[in-house]
Parts: structure tokens; sequence; C-alpha cells
């Protein structure tokens, strides 16, 4: 039987608590090793299943590891994300090498179709599969006849001197037709041209129809992994991309289909896990498909279960705007479904973008979409009047840096490194110096092939300089990491810099303001080598006088510029055989779209590397190199935590303001908002690298950042005002819940603490009742229940604070006389210890406020069924 390791509600709902009260007083830094920095979280939201090649195999018997246990982190609830893979009971991995598939790993695969022969288990002609046209990979190939499996004789054919077998790919249709003889023949993806039973045509000439060529999927949009390797001791993990219709058409994962019930769910798939040992299919080599029945047979599958695509909101309910910060994307994606409900509820659409750009719009009196941000509105846009918009706390997420670099050890390492290579590196520690370095293309291989690199003092291969080619070879990094580092052996431009997304954001910002905090950044930024003379790129020089722009870069930037001007000169004039275009920064280090892409990119070994010139195209262009395969990947990413946490990519440690290397876990993350201060906005906090609360908070991420909604009060739609607070109740409220289910705070985020639940909720009252922000003084705190910081999953409803009933007339009162001071009551077991975030973070009610309103403060959003 497969044994399955599901959380009970109930056991949810307790471990929930419990993490929440501890991880809010505060916790430990994590290490990672695949990622347990984050094991703690995954308990919360797990659907987790282990199957056991003796229980769940197709046939157990002649399996190539007998006692191979498979662990997938996540079967429910699944959206376009990275899930993982752990294993053990395989054995020691050798890599694909000439045409060998490699031996001792497994093949995974996503299918959409269940084998009407054998239930429970996918169809094999229904697995997105061959994409990659590696050896062992491929959907066909040719064998002698005396050894093609009967299972497989219906998809061969006898050439005379061999046999030829192809197993055909079915795509998805919503009537879920499988049965060979019902699927439509334009379901069957050769092209076009087979027959309805799927089997290959042999033409006259005997060329055969391309098996492994569809419009469905290819090397560049699979996800298919053709060698996922093992360590000595036969275990292993590696993370795996889970599509959708979305990415791919072909599987159909996840389209809405309605129950007999009238309940909507998404259209589940199967994930697929092949052993291969070190020869089947009558070969003594890994060299055939892992589709054919000989290894086939051996699989083992679990179905996953995907969130149904698209909102789920009523037909023809108006659309309401969001801007702004990319950090809150993944939390509102989850909380959409349930913000349609309600009397304020509503589908809404987040246009991410520049925070600045939406504060500003957000700022004004007319209608404007609600804004996110982690910065307060430049005091510049209102000219030195007072700030209008009123400020809610939502959510506290991070920059984070995410890799996936395996083990390549140099020829000589010994033993002990050698025998781990292709396995993934989990642990990398940055410092703001490091971070600097991989943003400023100043490692060799950061810049263009065959362009001028002197500037950075690269003359020749016989004269390099002092700058490393990438961040494995610099000395700098190797004094903060394992000894393992320097016994690898690679370069590359996807390991001489980061991936960054283009735009202007306040994360950007963030991670520029965490490198000047940093003495030793901000002085080898100015020009200064470091203690093994690495130099910084003089065009991302901040001292005018090194920069040959004659101008100093202007830090902390909201982007991640490509400031070397520098380019591989075109060649093809001189040289029209062999001459290749232009290479510019840009071109060589291209920019993802924003900062999840960044972490996808990572999910697949991705590195955006350029890929060969095509003269032939029209124009000449360079071509995209394929994402590269498990144990030789080797990419570096800027990201979110949570896109890194959707993908599961490991995160880097970075050095915070204590001196302490710490990952983006939730722990880090509440660390880090205890220890954050008010900003020039007094509602608005940051962690502030100077201040004392944080040098004195070893455990906080440096880079965490609280998101806000912001918005002014005074605008004219007051229905638009309503439907916005009604968002905030919500994501303060039921929205804090730590899980993966429709509605709960998604990985990646840490839960408010609770005294910013409490100035959260007097904003929206604020917003929907229109009330100045500034005209009104604060009194005594009363306190919000524990409901409002996590709501359990009941018909309960939270308590609501009293509120004293208003003159008909009292819209936007006006203050008079001294504002009082912040008052707080003594802390109680379930707050944090917020230090001088406690004063700029009121816990109580305006006494305005108070006279203004005479409507319940509380969500009006229906808890869902």
């Amino acid at each position: 039987m497969r044994r399955r390791s599901e959380w009970g509600l109930a056991s949810v709902s307790g471990v929930a608590v419990g993490l929440l009260v501890a991880m809010i007083v505060g916790g430990t830094a994590a290490t990672v090793p695949a990622d347990p920095a984050h094991a703690a979280e995954d308990m919360l939201t797990s659907s987790a299943v282990t199957l056991a090649s003796k229980d769940d195999a197709l046939n157990p018997v002649g399996t190539p590891f007998p006692d191979l246990e498979v662990t997938i982190s996540q079967t429910k609830d699944l959206v376009s994300q990275g899930i993982r893979l752990s294993w053990t009971g395989g054995k020691k991995s050798t890599p694909p090498s000439g045409t060998v598939g490699g031996t001792n790993f497994l093949q995974i695969a996503q299918c959409w179709g269940e084998d009407p022969d054998n239930p429970g288990h996918p169809d094999r002609r229904t697995c997105q599969y061959g994409g990659t046209l590696g050896w062992g990979a491929k959907r066909d190939g040719t064998t002698l006849v005396e050894h093609i499996a009967e299972r497989d004789a219906k998809y061969s054919a006898d050439l005379g001197y061999a046999a030829y077998t192809g197993i055909p790919f079915v795509a998805y249709n919503a009537a879920r037709e499988v049965d060979e003889e019902k699927a439509p023949a334009d379901r069957v993806l050769t092209n076009l041209k087979t027959g309805s039973d799927g089997q290959p045509i042999v033409k006259p000439d005997n060329e055969f129809v391309d098996l492994n060529m569809n419009p469905f999927f290819t090397a560049l949009m699979t996800n298919e992994v053709k060698w996922a390797p093992a360590g000595v001791d036969g275990s292993g993990s590696v993370p795996f991309e889970v599509q959708t219709a979305m990415q791919s058409p072909g599987l159909g994962c996840g389209t809405p289909v309605t129950s007999p019930g009238g309940a909507t769910v998404g259209e589940s798939c199967w994930l697929v896990v092949i052993p291969r040992g070190t020869g089947d299919s009558g070969q003594s080599l890994i060299n055939k498909s892992g589709l054919w029945w000989d290894a086939w047979q051996h699989h083992v599958a679990v179905k996953l279960e995907f969130k149904p695509l698209g909102v789920r909101c009523q037909i023809g309910a108006a659309e309401r705007q969001l801007a702004g910060s990319e950090l809150i994307a993944e939390a509102m994606a989850s909380w959409q479904p349930a913000l349609c409900l309600g009397e304020n509820g509503s589908p809404f659409v987040l246009s991410k973008g520049n925070e600045a750009d939406a504060l500003r719009r957000a700022a004004g009196t007319a209608p404007s979409p609600l804004a996110f941000t982690s910065r307060p509105l430049d005091p510049e846009v209102i000219s030195g009047t007072t700030d209008p918009l009123a400020y809610a706390a939502v959510s506290v997420s991070s920059v984070a840096i995410s890799f996936a670099i395996d083990r390549q050890p140099k020829f000589g390492a010994g033993t002990e490194y050698e025998a781990r290579a292709g396995l993934p590196l989990t642990e990398m520690k940055l410092t703001p110096r490091l971070v600097a370095k991989l943003l400023t293309a100043s490692y060799v291989d950061a810049l263009p092939r065959d362009s001028d690199k002197s500037h950075i003092g690269y003359e020749s291969f016989e004269e390099p300089g002092e700058n490393p080619r990438t961040i494995v070879q610099d000395p700098d990094f190797l004094q903060f990491n394992d000894s393992e580092w320097a016994a690898q052996n690679m370069i590359g431009a996807s390991v001489a810099d980061a991936v960054t997304p283009s735009g202007r954001s306040d994360l950007a910002v963030r991670v520029w303001e965490y490198v000047l905090s940093d003495a030793e950044a901000t002085d080898w930024l100015a020009g200064n080598p470091d203690p093994w003379g690495m130099i910084v790129n003089p065009y991302y020089s901040t001292n005018p006088d090194i920069n040959p722009t004659g101008l100093a870069l202007g830090l902390p930037a909201d982007s991640f510029p490509k400031a070397d001007p520098v380019e591989k000169p075109d060649s093809t004039q001189l040289d029209p055989a062999n001459g290749t275009g232009p290479v510019n920064l840009v071109t060589w280090r291209p920019y993802t779209t924003d900062f999840a892409d960044s972490a996808h990119r990572v999910l697949r070994g991705d590195g955006q590397i350029l890929g060969a010139w095509d003269k032939f195209s029209v124009p000449p262009k360079y071509g995209k190199s394929v994402p590269e395969l498990f144990g030789s990947q080797k990419v570096i990413g800027v990201t979110s935590s949570p896109a890194a946490r959707l993908y599961e990519t490991v995160t880097a440690q970075l050095r915070n303001p204590a001196g302490q290397f710490v990952a983006p876990t939730q722990d880090g993350l509440a660390a880090a908002a205890a220890a954050m201060t008010p900003t020039a906005q007094p509602k608005v906090l940051a962690l502030d690298f100077e201040s004392a609360s944080a040098k004195a908070a070893p455990t906080a991420y440096p880079l965490a950042m609280p998101v806000y909604a912001a918005l002014n009060p005074q605008q004219t739609d007051a229905a638009q005002r309503a439907v916005y607070a009604n968002l905030i109740r919500y994501a303060v409220g039921e929205g804090q819940t730590p899980g993966s289910d429709v509605g709960e705070l998604p990985p990646g985020y840490a839960p408010l603490p609770k005294s910013w639940v409490n100035q959260a909720l007097l904003a929206a009252d604020t917003i929907e009742h229109g009330i100045d922000p500034n005209a009104v003084a604060p009194v005594a705190p009363v306190d919000a229940p524990a409901a409002n910081l996590a709501m359990e999953r009941s018909s309960a409803k939270p308590v609501t604070p009293p509120v004293a009933a208003a003159p008909a007339t009292s819209t936007s009162p006006n203050a008079t006389g001294e504002s009082a001071g912040a008052l707080a009551g003594t802390t109680t077991p379930d707050d944090p210890e917020l230090g001088p975030a406690g004063a700029a973070v009121p816990a109580g009610l305006l006494s305005g406020l108070a006279a203004a309103l005479a409507v319940p403060v509380l969500s009006r959003i229906r808890r869902r069924t």
C-alpha cells in the first residue's frame, strides 16, 4: 500500500499555532541542506507522499533499485511551481557521456492520463517526455526484433535489419478520450500523419515521422528530468517543475472541470518516476527510451491535484485594480478566490511594477489602484505637505538569492569530493561585498567572450589580472563557505554574476541598501581592491574619479543597471563564413522578466546563456542555450522568498548586521520584523541596518521587507474604498494562516506581528470611511483578538472592538490640540519584542475615527466552505 505523509486538519492547526508563537517570539538561524531551513514550514503545507518500489511499482520484479523510496514534497493544491523529490535506496550514479544516458539514475516526467490497462498508473503516451532529445530519453529508437517487449509490439515496425519502436505523445483534450480507438488522430503528436491507433507509419522510403518533435513541448519548454543522480549512499534530491495547462497545453493540468456535485476543481495529472539501472531494453547500456516497457514497467507514480486555473469569481463582477510590489503577488494569488466572496468581494488584478509610481497615483483623490509598497511616499511628490496615504501592513517577505550549482570537482580533488560529483551544493553564504560583486559585472566571465576586459585587469589568458573568473574562484567567497567549494572547477557567466530582473522596484533599492550598509562593500565600490586584489568594474564605481563616465554610479538604485558599455564587436563583415554578431552586456546577460522569473530560471537550471550564432536566420541572430542537465547546473538569481519557495530553489544565507549568516525562513523574516524601526514616515517600518535593534538581532534575515497596502482615504469612489478595506481585513485575518490551501498565506511569508494587524485594521477603517489619516490623534490601545492574527477554520466570528456612534455629518473630522504620545500596554506571550517599532505601530483606535464610525470594523468576507 502507498504510505502517505499527510497532516490531518486538526494536527495542522495545532502545529501552526505552536509555530506561529515560536516564530514571533524568535528563533535560531537555520542552515540549508536541500532545503532543511524550511522544514518546519513544509510541515504546515505538506501533502507529501512517499512511494516505495516494492509496494508501488507497476512491476517491482527485476527493478534496478528494489529498496527505492521516493518522497514527493507536495501533491495537492498545486499551481505552476516547483516541488522536491528526495529518495533513498538507489545506487551511485554516473553522468551521461557520448551515446550513453548514464547509469543508476531516475527519470521524472509529468503525465495527464491514466492507463486504462493499469489503473492507478499513468498512460505512458500522455507523458511529457522526449523533448530533450538525449540518449536514454527519447520516445523512439531501434533495437533487435527479439528485444521488443510484448507490450511495445503495437508501437513497433520490423525494418528487416532492425526493429523501430516509438511511443507517440497523445495530448490532453477536454473530453479526456484516452482510449486509442476514440482518441482523435490530431491528438496523436507525430506530424498528424499517424493512424488513429498511434502506431507510427512507415513511408515507402522508410522515412519515419519524428515522434520527438511536436508543437506542445520542446527542449526549451519541457519539464522532464532525464537524469536525476544519487550519491554514494544511493540517496538524492532534485526539484521538479510542475506545469499547468498555461505552461503546457498538451498536459492540461489544472484545467477547470465541474464535478457531478457542481464543484469546480482542477484537472489532475500524474508524476512518474522511472528507475534506470545500467542497462535495459536488450542493451548493456542505458541509451533507449524510459517509455519502452522494459524500463517503464518498474516506474512508481502518484496523482497530482491542482488548483483550478483562473479566478473563480462571479462572472461579470467588476475587477478592482492593484498596483506595485511584486512581493505580494503569491499571497494575492492565494487570497483571490476568498476575496471574491462577501458584500465587498471582488476579483482583483495586480499590475506588478514600480511601487513609487503606484504610490503617486494612490496619493491623489481620484480613484486609483490600491498601491502595495515597502517604502513610504517620496516627500518630494507632495511638496512638503502631509503624506495623505493610509498604510496597512499586509505581509512580511523578502528578497532572496537563489542558486542551483552542482558539484564539478577538479581532477584530483580527492575521492571524497569526486564521489559527490553531479550532486547539488546546498549551502552558500554571501556578504554585502560578495553581493556587490555579483551585481557589478566584476568577475571576468561576467563580460562577453572576446570583448575588451582590460578595465577589470584581464589582458589575456596568460595575464588574467587579479579578478577571478567567477565567484567560485574568489578567495573572498571561499573564506566563508565550505571547503568543498574550493575543490570545484566551475567557469562561465552564470556563476560570474546573478540573473536579475528588469524594471524599477523597492526590492532593488533594498538590495543596494544592504550592500551600502557594509563598510567593506562601500570601500570596494569606491575603487579600493579587496584584500586579494580584486577591483570593481569601474563603470559601477561610486567614485567619479575612477568611473570612466566621470560620474559616480548612483546608489542605492531602484534597478540593477547594466552599466558597462563593453561590446564584443561584429565580425560578420570581415569573416562572413565564421563571424558572429555583436554582443553587449544585455545580450550576454539578459534580464529576467521579474523576480519570480529569476527563481523559475534557477529551478530549470537556465542560466540565460547565450546560444550559437545562426547566420541562416533572417535576420541572423544568436540562439538560446537549453537549460543545463542536473549534475551540471550552475546558475544564481536574485528573486524573492515567495518565488524561491514556490519554485523550490535553494537560497543563500546572507550576513546580517549582527554578523550572522541567515536564510529567508519564517523565523528569519519574523526576527527581522521584530527589529524594524520607523522610516521617515512613522507608519512605515524597515530594517535599518545601522540601528541598534538590527545589530542586536542575530537571527534576522537582512533583506526582509514589509509590504503595505496604501491609499488616500479621500479618494472619491467610496464603493471602491470599501472593497480595498475588505481586502486589507482579509489579508491580516484569515490571510495570515500559513498554508498552501486557497486563502492561506503561502510559504515565503511570515505572519504579521499582532500590533501590525491592529494598525492595518485601523487603516482599513480609515480607508473605507474616508477619514484623513493625519486629522486624528491616537488614544489608549484596544487589543485586537488573536483571531485577527490567524483565524481558525470554524464558524466563530472575531470580536469587534467597541465603536462609538457618530453624528451623520461627521465625515472628516479635524483634530485640535496637541497630539498625545503613543500608548502601549505591557507585552503578552503572543506579542513579539518590537523594540523601537512598538512606538511606530499603534495598537489602538484613533479618537477621531471612533467619533466618525458607526459600523463594525471587521471583515465582511464570508468563510469558505
